[in-house]
């Protein structure tokens, strides 16, 4: 029989680039609230994937906010900031044809010695499909 395991695994990025519905589609329920508004998200959200050898506790975090320093916007980044400091692994989303400074900036959060994944989502809405590879390996340049 093999060994369970079990690890957590933070998704992060910034606001609005689809966190909260990979969590739903990842878990197979609709855990996480989604919305096109901004901070819909506000405090971490745990979802629990269950296999028969493995656990994973997928972190649903507040989109990293890097324009705004009101206290709610303080409060989510210390819990974006906290998540990565708890993980093993973490998944960094993107949103497909958009990497910008505040992309840069969920990335230079991720401690070094931590295992990431690169999601990017909302490729259904990229228009030029033939920017879609351009865009992967600049992504893969930086990430």
């Amino acid at each position: 029989m093999s060994e369970f395991r079990s690890g957590q695994i933070a998704i992060v990025g910034r606001p609005n680039v689809g966190k909260s519905t990979l969590l739903n589609a990842l878990i197979g329920e609709k855990l996480s609230i989604v919305s096109r508004r901004a901070q819909t998200t506000r405090h971490r959200i745990m979802g629990i994937l269950t296999e028969a050898d493995a656990q994973f506790v997928f972190v649903d975090t507040p989109g990293f906010q890097t324009r705004y320093g009101n206290a709610l916007n303080q409060m989510m980044n210390r819990g974006v900031r906290q998540a990565l400091a708890e993980v093993d692994v973490v998944i960094f989303v993107v949103e497909a044809g958009r990497f910008d400074d505040r992309d840069r900036a969920v990335r230079q959060l991720v401690p070094d010695d931590c295992p990431l994944i690169i999601v990017v989502s909302k490729i259904d809405q990229v228009r030029n499909r033939a920017e879609l590879l351009p865009f992967l390996q600049r992504l893969g340049s930086e990430g």
